[in-house]
């Protein structure tokens, strides 16, 4: 198996602007890591912490070597 690598990152959406996944015009969320690092992702990889209060938390995700997306979880 290859190496994997975890990114740390808190984040704070709102429902509202969550909101714009659904509408079309969003379809990406960028936040600044733990070591300074800015990643992009796709929206739809948070979607399932979305509660009517948005997505607040600490959250780790996990890559492949070739940063390839394998899973995200919420730390707290």
């Amino acid at each position: 198996m290859g190496q994997y690598q975890s990114i740390l990152f808190t984040l704070e959406l709102s429902y509202d602007d969550f909101l714009k996944v659904y509408q079309g015009t969003a379809k990406n969320i960028s936040v600044v890591a733990d070591d300074g690092r800015r990643i992009m992702f796709p929206a739809r990889n948070v979607q399932s912490f979305l509660t009517k209060n948005g997505i607040k938390g600490y959250f780790e995700m996990t890559l492949t070597a070739e940063n390839r997306f394998i899973s995200l979880k919420k730390l707290r």
